[in-house]
């Protein structure tokens, strides 16, 4: 249970924490990006089972590789992407709890 609620507090209060509490500007689109974070669970769908509450994510699916998480470490270094790279990177660490609480 302690997983759970580490996990998916990483997942939406910490962005809703950040959005609301650390941004000084546009404060709700901020948040709501960070939120959207989420999103990139869509890749999911190609795994049977598609919800398996003791995988973890990180290298299984391929929003989550090696490679895609690097490419998300970069996006907080350019102005343009850096909320979203920050909104990638905050998801990834609520994933990385699931696989060290395993």
């Amino acid at each position: 249970m302690h997983r759970f609620i580490i996990h998916y507090s990483i997942h939406f209060i910490l962005p809703i924490l950040i959005g609301l509490f650390i941004v000084k500007n546009n404060k709700v689109k901020v948040t709501l990006i960070l939120l959207a974070g989420i999103l990139i669970d869509v890749d999911h769908v190609l795994a049977e089972p598609i919800f398996d509450p003791n995988r973890c994510s990180i290298n299984f699916h391929p929003l989550h590789s090696y490679f895609a998480i690097l490419i998300y470490c970069i996006l907080p270094f350019f102005k343009r992407t850096r909320i979203i790279g920050l909104a990638l990177i905050i998801h990834i660490i609520a994933d990385l709890t699931d696989c060290l609480l395993i």
